[in-house]
């Protein structure tokens, strides 16, 4: 091992057997395959020169290292490689300063490496963590891979430790098997964080993923992962392949988030208990991509969320009780798939299990501003029959009567026909009644039909209501048609204005 430190060449002492070999398999290895953590420590921290010519690197695979590995504070500079290694005993890394590790399908006990730094990558990929690992406030370079890994939890119900943690470039952590809190407290990504194909699990805990204060430079991916070994990581899987999703057994919250490109949820499975959450409060993100299942239990949380594209489906989201978006903004609707207006105000009610106007009025302006403006109105509509369910008895009364008429407003073909028929039973009824002139020889020639119609239309004044002189109850007949001809003529004329606005 020594010479193959100073000459950068694979000390290997695997038998050949892959089950023998498995250093997560029940095979004992010996003493003739065990290196002391201690000799381990000795080779990085103060070893031997490299041959001439040569760049000396420690490349283990098959070994156990017994004891405890501790490298805390210490600054390793040759290049670190073990596959297929055991550690009988946890690691610990705080502080300590590295160019490069990459740990290959190797069994750790635990990994402490709080504060840890590395000027490239810290590779652990297919490794398994039997009691969690800790990055709490560690430094990678570049990329940071757990891909494949699977993390047990600790004493206190954390996989992974990560708060504040800071990567260079991507975090690749896909088909990751955890069975504990991962914990991304204000960590900060320089490029993508992907989770594609993972499956997240903290049975006995709130929440599987806690990452509040969270940035990403570009995306973050909760998305399937292609099976097949051919596929290419972190690429969409081709057609014909086999995938698996995103899945998490616990709450996730990703409170305060700041993402560069998007958030995408494609796919993805949340089994919540009915007090636990998918928290996305306050993120701030151009695209939310909510296209995964609907949640059969728990809630979905938007509050003061802002985004600019919305892309999701009508399948995806939570029932009446299960989702709450008071805040919410979005700019603009990307619906994959039939999401009818109908469905979308069975969305903006299941939001709002208490009259809320604000997510009514956020809609209504993003439709109104794509060009849909009857759907706008649509929506406004369903707003004030939602308003009507919270008011007094009379006047939820005034409120049927307004909608029966004309639908507050927001339907004024509906005053137009009104308007049209009240005439028409004016101009028949008025010619019955007796009209002695205001001023006897002036004045026009009476006319039921001009009367009634001077009568309806405010403003204008055909010269008919101010000649005749009506007495007794047809006196309140007429009182009644103008007030009548103001409510209804002002609906058309705010109809009128609303459609030339739009052209």
């Amino acid at each position: 091992m020594w010479l193959a430190f100073r000459n950068g060449t694979v000390y290997d002492l695997r038998s050949g057997n892959a089950a023998v070999d498995d250093p997560h398999g029940g095979h004992a290895w010996g003493p003739e395959r065990s290196v002391r953590a201690r000799i381990v420590a000795w080779l990085l921290l103060d070893g031997p020169p490299a041959l001439s010519g040569r760049v000396s690197s420690l490349k283990l695979q098959g070994i156990q290292i017994t004891d405890v590995l501790d490298l805390a504070g210490g600054t390793v500079s040759p290049y670190v490689e073990l596959q297929q290694c055991r550690f009988e005993k946890e690691v610990l890394l705080p502080e300590a300063r590295f160019t490069t590790v990459r740990w290959v399908d190797c069994s750790v006990p635990r990994l402490e490496a709080a504060r840890v730094h590395t000027e490239g990558d810290l590779h652990l990929p297919r490794c398994r963590f039997h009691h969690g690992i800790r990055l709490t406030d560690a430094q990678i370079g570049t990329d940071l891979l757990l891909n494949q890994a699977v993390v047990f939890r600790d004493r206190r119900g954390k996989s992974l430790m990560a708060d504040g943690l800071s990567v260079g470039q991507d975090l690749q952590a896909e088909m990751v098997q955890t069975h504990g809190e991962v914990s991304l407290r204000g960590a900060t990504i320089g490029v993508s964080l992907s989770l594609r194909g993972s499956r997240l699990s903290n049975t006995q805990g709130r929440r599987a993923l806690n990452a509040p204060q969270l940035s990403v430079e570009r995306t973050l991916y909760l998305t399937p992962a292609g099976l097949n070994p051919w596929q290419t990581r972190g690429t969409t899987p081709a057609l014909g392949t086999r995938v698996q999703s995103f899945q998490c057994v616990g709450g996730v919250r990703l409170d305060d988030g700041r993402f560069g490109d998007a958030v995408d949820l494609d796919s993805a499975r949340f089994v919540l208990e009915n007090d636990q959450e998918v928290s996305l409060r306050r993120v701030q993100t151009p695209e939310l991509r909510f296209l995964g299942e609907r949640p059969e239990r728990g809630s979905v949380v938007l509050s003061g969320a802002k985004v600019v594209n919305l892309v999701d489906q009508a399948v995806s989201w939570p029932g009446p009780g299960h989702l709450r978006m008071s805040g919410f903004a979005y700019e603009s609707l990307i619906p994959l798939g039939p999401f009818p207006l109908l469905r979308r105000l069975e969305w903006l009610s299941a939001a709002t299990p208490e009259y809320n106007p604000e997510p009514y009025e956020r809609l209504a302006s993003v439709l109104r501003n794509s060009g849909e403006d009857a759907d706008a109105r649509e929506v406004l509509l369903a707003k004030q029959r939602r308003r009507r369910e919270t008011l007094p008895a009379a006047a939820k009364v005034w409120g049927y009567l307004q909608d029966w008429t004309v639908a507050y407003g927001y339907r004024p073909g509906r005053a137009a026909v009104w308007m049209a028929v009240l005439w028409a039973v004016g101009a028949f009824a008025f010619r019955r009644a007796a009209h002695p002139p205001m001023k006897p020889g002036e004045g026009p020639q009476w006319d039921s039909t001009l009367f009634a119609l001077d009568l309806l239309l405010p403003v204008i004044d055909l010269g008919q209501a101010s000649s005749w002189q009506l007495r007794g109850g047809w006196q309140w007949a007429a009182a009644v048609m103008v007030m009548l001809g103001w409510t209804l003529a002002t609906t058309v004329a705010a109809g009128a204005t609303r459609l030339l606005r739009r052209n």
